[in-house]
């Protein structure tokens, strides 16, 4: 498995653009006891060559954005360094993605054994009650992450790329990195900056990791609490309330802005709710502010959760429950890098960066800094792992003198609660501010899982696909779904954005029957008139 991975990950960035056939045996930097000398291609860039620099590319933070940007660097032969900050695999890997797709699955078998009248129409019986290990789930959650961590790490060192520990931080002089650890100064040609994020906790609430915690402490599951509430309803809000009410749990959301779910599009917002809260024992308290939140202590003390009116800023209600958890989002971890001493301003901590991810002096009107880059979360351009990583290849592209800039519009994205939300493009609202902007006509088309056999199959019936579409040249704008398996779904949709294909040439294009992608297939008939069986 772990032999895959890394053939896999370094497939993924061989593929943009062919290698340089020059070779030459050379011992590596032993920055770390990991690396030991190797053979590896160091066709570099003439500075870099000619020892001006200690290496062609460095880059600071390697989650998955640092990651992809290295393996795609020691694909064009580029000498890479990447600082890890003793955090190889970031947040994704360690703290976020990784790790609570792992406790999503165990809490997602519990929820189908449990569901009694659900086996029964498959046939099913389950004898005595189904119960679950706390510690065994967290530990699954735990040990997925490090091997994935250490399926990143080994691909790092097979290719060459020399891993600093320490964190790196810029020097304010041009082209330097200094280990903030070591007190150790790297230079190299290009420089890119991929720190990532860190949990945001609005003021007025004090975390202990234990009865009042972010994602980072809810992924530890020190505890199920039979009453948690969720501060905020975005991905990861929903994903732990689908985990907590799986394993018994009952969940409160605490949402700021009007409406449950707000960046969803609104249209499969009311499916998901219909779906993942009516059915579940969830309530939620929308327009309102969590202004004070107070640690209890398990078993012994609640936690106090004070809440005012988002408009009026009054009280409204104080909650007391057996914990709270804060997931409003995340912030730039770019505090304390350097980047004022380099002449970069930041707004909210995001770096300002152009479409070749070159970092900009400033948000409005900045100049780009020669030989820096900034990637994934850092950046503010779209909070995703698999975007970051997006543009680390690209940042590589750029830097090899081939301009490439990320298509964000056809980048996916998805919510792993049961059902799966997912998404590539504008929601439904969105675009149609968009279509009357640029003077174009806004095409709408559905399939549903109600008539799709796989999924009846599956007892999964609920759900659906939403296909919007410019009317007049036929290309796809956007794709919604909620439902069964929606995650690996949304990949086809996503392609269609960025090849810009039109719904008459999907509406041609033969799916699997009986699968679940027939649902696509569906709405992509419907959009030019045809009928699916």
């Amino acid at each position: 498995m772990r032999f895959f991975i890394a053939s896999t990950l370094i497939t993924a960035a061989t593929a943009f653009a062919p290698t340089s056939t020059t070779t030459r045996t050379t011992p590596l930097r032993t920055l770390t006891p990991k690396l030991t000398p190797q053979t590896t291609s160091l066709t570099s860039l003439s500075a870099s060559s000619c020892g001006t620099y200690d290496f062609d590319v460095i880059i600071v933070g390697c989650g998955v954005g640092g990651h992809g940007a290295a393996l795609h660097s020691r694909s064009q032969s580029l000498t890479t360094a990447i600082f890890s900050g003793s955090d190889v695999g970031g947040t994704c890997v360690n703290r976020g993605c990784v790790p609570s797709k792992a406790l999503l699955a165990a809490s997602g078998r519990v929820r189908e054994m449990q569901a009694e009248r659900h086996l029964s129409e498959f046939g099913i019986k389950v004898e005595g009650s189904v119960t679950f290990d706390r510690e065994g789930v967290a530990a699954h959650a735990k040990q997925l992450a490090n091997k994935v961590k250490g399926n990143l790490e080994g691909s790092l060192v097979a290719l060459g790329v020399d891993i600093v520990d320490g964190r790196g931080v810029l020097t304010g002089k041009p082209n330097e990195v200094r280990d903030e650890a070591s007190g150790k100064v790297y230079t190299a040609k290009d420089i890119i900056l991929a720190p990532g994020s860190i949990p945001f906790v609005p003021p007025g609430v004090i975390v202990d990791e234990k009865t009042v915690y972010t994602s980072d402490g809810a992924l530890e599951l020190q505890s199920v609490p039979e009453w948690v509430a969720i501060i905020g309803s975005g991905y990861i809000g929903l994903e732990f309330s689908d985990v907590y009410t799986a394993l018994g749990s009952e969940v409160t959301f605490i949402e700021a802005l009007p409406n449950i779910m707000p960046t969803f599009d609104r249209e499969i917002a009311k499916q998901a709710e219909r779906l993942l809260i009516r059915e579940r024992p969830i309530d939620y308290r929308t327009g309102v502010f969590a202004s004070e939140v107070t640690p209890g202590i398990p078993g012994k003390k609640p936690v106090t959760i004070k809440m005012i009116d988002a408009e009026t800023k009054e009280h409204v209600e104080t909650l007391e429950v057996d914990a709270a958890m804060v997931a409003t989002g995340r912030v730039p971890n770019t505090a304390n890098m350097g980047l004022e001493d380099t002449g970069i301003e930041t707004s909210r901590g995001f770096v300002a960066v152009d479409g070749k991810m070159r970092v900009l002096t400033k948000h409005d009107d900045g100049e780009v800094v020669p030989g820096v880059y900034c990637i994934g979360d850092a950046n503010g351009k779209m909070m995703l792992a698999h975007a970051a990583s997006a543009q680390g290849i690209s940042a590589i592209e750029n830097i090899c003198g081939r301009t490439h800039e990320v298509n964000h519009a056809a980048i996916p994205a998805a919510c792993f609660t049961h059902p799966e939300i997912a998404m590539v493009g504008p929601t439904e609202e969105q675009a149609i501010e968009l279509a009357a902007k640029e003077g174009w006509e806004l095409g709408k088309s559905q399939g549903s899982f109600r008539a799709n056999s796989k999924a009846l199959a599956e007892l999964e019936a609920n759900g659906m696909a939403k296909v919007l579409y410019n009317k007049g040249t036929g290309k796809v704008v956007a794709v919604h779904i909620i439902g069964i398996h929606a995650a690996d779904l949304i990949q086809e949709c996503a392609n269609a954005v960025a090849a810009g294909t039109t719904v008459k040439e999907l509406s041609m294009m033969v799916h699997t029957h009986p699968t679940l992608c027939e649902v696509l297939d569906e709405a992509f008939k419907g959009a030019v008139g045809m009928s699916a069986h």
